[in-house]
């Protein structure tokens, strides 16, 4: 019988990239894997066995090798690193004390320099974490410099001593969100990440050699369709068919079986029925094929896993199912695997789409731009090659200047939002906000999930991440025509000129709904401008250079508006009239600027075009709204780039062992989860220093009596709430379960009898709570969902939340700049600075509550809800009134780790 190690329940077996691109599995050590790893023991050298055993012993290694798959005990654990049948690496930790273990590492020699430790490393933190292990220890001989480079380049804190030739490495496991640590440890393990994964995807973009399977005698199907593009692009000898009797398909030599072909193909276009699919995969994969693009649609579940499992077996990487195909231009033959009907120019611009539809329009659009293509990726139902794999292809590759994403899903969004991030630094990232008409509101118990919709979500993601967002195609293709031939703008300013004053007015309305500002320019470059434009020039902005203006002139104009640095863009609003054509007149002799200049003509056909100019091109759009998001788009990300990335701020009085017994304590009672009680709520928060107005819990009307007379001295007003409480009294404002201002005995001693009459046996006791002093009643949130991770709401809150609906999102964990563009951006801001002559609110201790439940959301992923509902912001502070949490069991690997689908 085969016994597993302590490992992480979720998912025991990882299928990761070592630094080559060469994919491997990580799996637990089970009894039965003991021969194997015994004969990686065996094949080590006489200097790896000294440096991994501090001595030449064989016994040593067997032991050790027994220990490894056979001991299975709390604080104990152990990696296998697989390749095909066999061994390569083993990793593996055990107990020394309490929250303490020593780690070891064994490489074969013939995998040294490959990343296969640093791997091993990465997962079993994961696993050591899950079992309460907050510090490794690892005796390493000084000689041992590569195992020594391994631990320093891991990005965790390294405490190093040395004594007689071994250096004791201590390494902290749990880095907290506030710990400098952890962002290093991640961005190293990112970086380490990306060249795997690049590594690993050249040979489905760059292959030396193509099969294509499914490429029938019918001329129109769509095997024949990806033969013919890939005929027509030179591949000759290097193009190859799988056909089961024909010798020839369209010219190009057929062969029965991969095997059978001269050359192994790197990568193999699948165009087969989907029940020939399983087969046809198992058969590449055991002839060494690198990479599958698989365009077969409707796969059933069988064979869908069949397919992934011979892909994970033999290492290939593979798009779709269920894609129209790839492309790459890079070199003299490019590799169009597709049938889009769409022959992509050599470009700049990387695009990956899950809908096949979606990428056929925007390879004619950025062909018809004169933009053209770098990389394109039909990514299907994405078993396997994501958005994540190519953002990260289109940061390493040099080609690509701007990244084109069409996505409907996330696996993985918490890493997709840090390469985002992190390829947005050297390129811009444009999507389209697919998946927005999805139920604004769902039934859910707490004003945090029902408000936490797809919509904020997902703008939650990609505000932080960086990405343009838009909300439809033609705005994505505008956008991206606007950053792929114009400079960002330094600030919101625009300045509309135009040779119709009816247009630049629509110009500016248009810039004013996008955010954008049109700013009086001053007498000066007023005036200034007046001796340049012809008489009769209206010279306030937006600027009415009149239908007779010569190119000449409104060329000077934008330079003079352009060279004085009072705006970020210029608009310019061109109707054709009898007197010429001012955008013709306009490009002959126009360069591009220091700042971005758009064009917008009411007479184009398109929606957008790249009109040549002396040096560059300007965007023409032939609506005002179009031009103006598209600037609007590009100075959000200008906004962005010039942004600090912001830090995670350290909090003191955070107790999270503390939380975490009460939260597992309550899910031992309780194994499918449930609402916190009053009191486990309250230690909650006491745990995590979140200020709360006093209370007491109570389960008769003496006892309440008791608590008024307590805990009235403690508010200003001396009055006191009493609320009812109960597992189904979710909304106890709703059931007239909430009685406030109660400042005598006899006022709290009926409340309770009130209470207790009016909702029976669904009450189980009740909550006494000094009345806190008035202020701004806010909601702070958490949501833990299932795909984007824990969400931090924030907006305006009392029993009017939801009519209010004033909710804005960030992803946890918060940075300083995250915690202040919540507040930014709800309407709370303004009451919270003073209104109408009212104090400010301490909006310190307001950005404080939100990194306290940040942390705690970061912390406790058991944690599925939280209201803080009202939370009250006064001039002294902020305290919390009523708080709701959810738990639920809940085992998540960490997010960030490398691994394949």
């Amino acid at each position: 019988m085969t016994t597993p190690r302590q490992t992480d329940p979720a998912s025991p077996d990882r299928h990761a990239l070592a630094a080559d691109g060469t994919m491997l599995r990580l799996a637990p050590a089970a009894t039965s894997d003991e021969p194997s790893v015994r004969a990686l023991f065996e094949r080590l050298s006489p200097e790896s066995l000294h440096m991994r055993f501090f001595g030449g012993s064989q016994r040593a290694a067997t032991d050790t090798a027994r220990r490894i798959c056979a001991v299975d005990a709390p604080g104990a654990g152990a990696l296998l690193a697989w390749h095909g049948g066999a061994a390569i690496g083993a990793a593996e930790f055990y107990s020394t004390a309490p929250g303490e273990a020593e780690l070891a590492v064994t490489v074969a020699d013939d995998w040294h320099h490959r990343g296969v430790g640093t791997l091993l490393i990465e997962h079993l933190i994961d696993v050591a974490r899950a079992q309460g292990v907050r510090f490794w220890t690892a005796d390493v001989l000084s000689g041992n410099r590569a195992m020594l480079r391994v631990l320093q380049d891991m990005g965790l804190p390294l405490h190093r001593t040395v004594k007689s030739g071994v250096v004791t490495a201590v390494i902290p496991l749990r880095p907290t969100a506030d710990d400098p640590g952890r962002e290093e440890f991640l961005s190293a393990m990112g970086l380490r990440e990306r060249q795997a994964d690049a590594a690993s995807l050249l040979p489905l973009f760059r292959p030396r050699t193509v099969a294509v399977a499914g490429a029938g005698r019918r001329p129109d199907s769509v095997g024949r369709a990806i033969l013919a593009n890939l005929t027509a692009a030179g591949w000759d000898d290097a193009l190859f068919v799988l056909h089961p009797s024909a010798d020839e398909i369209a010219g190009v030599r057929a062969y029965s079986h991969v095997a059978e072909i001269p050359r192994v193909p790197d990568t193999v276009v699948v165009a087969v029925p989907a029940k020939a699919v399983p087969e046809l995969a198992e058969e590449c994969g055991q002839a060494g094929v690198a990479a599958l693009v698989v365009v077969t649609s409707g796969l059933d579940a069988g064979q869908a896993q069949s397919l992934r499992d011979s892909c994970h077996r033999h290492g290939m990487r593979m798009v779709g199912p269920n894609g129209v195909g790839i492309a790459d231009t890079a070199g003299r033959t490019p590799l169009l695997a597709n049938f889009t009907g769409v022959t992509p120019i050599p470009g700049r611009v990387g695009v990956a789409v899950q809908s096949g539809g979606v990428g056929i329009a925007l390879l004619r659009q950025l062909n018809r731009l004169g933009v053209g293509v770098s990389t394109f990726a039909s990514l299907g139902d994405k078993y396997d090659v994501s958005g994540n794999d190519m953002l990260q292809w289109f940061e390493t590759d040099p080609r690509t200047e701007l990244a084109v994403l069409h996505l409907e899903s996330f696996g993985n969004p918490r890493k997709f939002s840090r390469v985002a991030r992190r390829t947005g630094r050297q390129i811009p990232v444009l999507t389209v906000d697919a998946g927005r008409s999805a139920p604004a509101r769902r039934a859910a118990a707490s004003h945090t999930a029902a408000a936490v919709t797809p919509t904020v979500a997902r703008g939650a993601l990609f505000r932080q991440a960086g990405v343009t967002a838009t909300t439809s195609i033609g705005d994505l293709v505008a956008a991206t025509a606007l950053m792929a031939a114009q400079p960002l703008p330094g600030n919101a300013a625009v300045a509309v000129i135009g040779n119709a004053g009816g247009l630049g007015v629509l110009a500016a309305d248009a810039c004013a709904d996008a955010g954008l500002a049109v700013p009086y320019l001053g007498p000066e470059l007023e005036e200034a401008l007046a001796q340049l434009l012809p008489p009769g020039a209206a010279c306030a902005n937006p600027i009415d250079a009149t239908a007779n203006v010569p190119a000449d002139s409104l060329r000077r104009a934008v330079d003079l508006i352009a060279s004085t640095g009072h705006v970020g863009a210029v608009l310019l609003a061109l109707a054709p009239t009898a007197l010429g054509d001012p955008l013709a007149d306009l490009t002959r002799g126009s360069a591009v600027r220091g700042i971005p200049i758009v064009v917008v003509a009411p007479d184009r056909a398109d929606a957008v075009d790249l009109v040549p100019a002396l040096h560059g091109s300007f965007p023409v759009f032939a609506d005002t709204r179009t031009a103006a998001v598209a600037l609007a788009h590009a100075r959000d990300r200008a906004m962005w780039l010039v942004r600090p990335p912001g830090t995670v701020p350290h909090l003191d009085r955070v107790d999270a062992d503390r939380a975490r017994e009460v939260v597992e304590g309550h899910l031992a009672e309780n194994p499918d989860g449930g609402w916190l009680s009053p009191d486990e709520c309250t230690a909650v928060m006491e745990a995590y220093g979140i200020p709360q107005a006093p209370s007491r819990t109570v389960t008769t009307a003496r006892d309440a009596v008791e608590a008024f007379r307590a805990l009235r001295s403690s508010s200003p007003s001396g009055a006191v709430a009493v609320k009812a409480h109960g597992p189904e009294l979710t909304h106890k404002t709703d059931v007239q379960g909430v009685l406030l201002g109660l400042n005598s005995a006899d006022a709290v001693r009926h409340a309770y009898d009130e209470l207790r009459k009016r909702l029976g046996r669904r009450m189980h006791g009740a909550v006494v709570q000094a009345m806190a002093a008035p202020g701004v009643e806010l909601i702070v949130g958490i949501e833990q969902d299932d795909t984007m991770g824990p969400l931090v709401l924030f907006g305006l809150g009392g029993t009017h939340v939801d009519i209010l609906d004033d909710h804005t999102a960030h992803l946890a964990p918060l940075t300083d700049l995250d915690a202040k563009d919540l507040i930014t951006e709800s309407k709370a801001s303004k009451l919270l600075h003073g209104h109408r002559g009212a104090p400010p609110c301490d909006i310190d201790r307001v950005e404080e509550l939100l990194h306290r439940v940040s942390r705690l959301a970061d912390d406790l992923p058991q944690l599925r809800e939280l209201d803080l509902n009202p939370a009250i912001a006064t001039p002294d502070g902020v305290t919390v009134v009523d708080v709701r949490i959810r738990v639920a069991p809940h085992h998540p690997t960490d997010p960030y780790l490398p691994r394949v689908r």
